[in-house]
């Protein structure tokens, strides 16, 4: 495994991305919409599709700062469920992890 310091090291650089792609969606969506009405029902199919990257990285914050939490607490690296270390490799795709292989299965993931 990484070291620690560099692991939240890299999770604070991605959660200072994405609070800037958080600022940036809320930028475009407080716009006003164009007085043309076909502008304005392709600047609202726009909106659904921010919506969703304003969605996806809202969740996506929410499992960095509580990676964090648990780096801070000394059980990053631990299944929340069942406490055996999470795999090196696993961890390296997904730093958010918070289950091991077999329960992330159990949890139907």
């Amino acid at each position: 495994m990484h070291n620690l310091a560099e692991i939240r090291a890299d999770l604070v650089a991605r959660l200072d991305r994405l609070a800037a792609q958080v600022e940036r969606v809320e930028g475009e969506q407080s716009a006003p919409l164009d007085d043309d009405s076909a502008e304005q029902a392709i600047e609202r199919e726009d909106d659904e599709a921010l919506d969703a990257q304003q969605r996806a990285a809202a969740a996506e914050i929410i499992a960095i700062r509580h990676a964090i939490a648990r780096l801070d607490a000394g059980y990053y690296g631990l299944c929340t469920s069942c406490g055996t270390p999470i795999d090196a490799a696993r961890l390296a795709a997904l730093p958010t992890a918070t289950h091991c292989i077999a329960c992330e299965r159990e949890r139907g993931g």
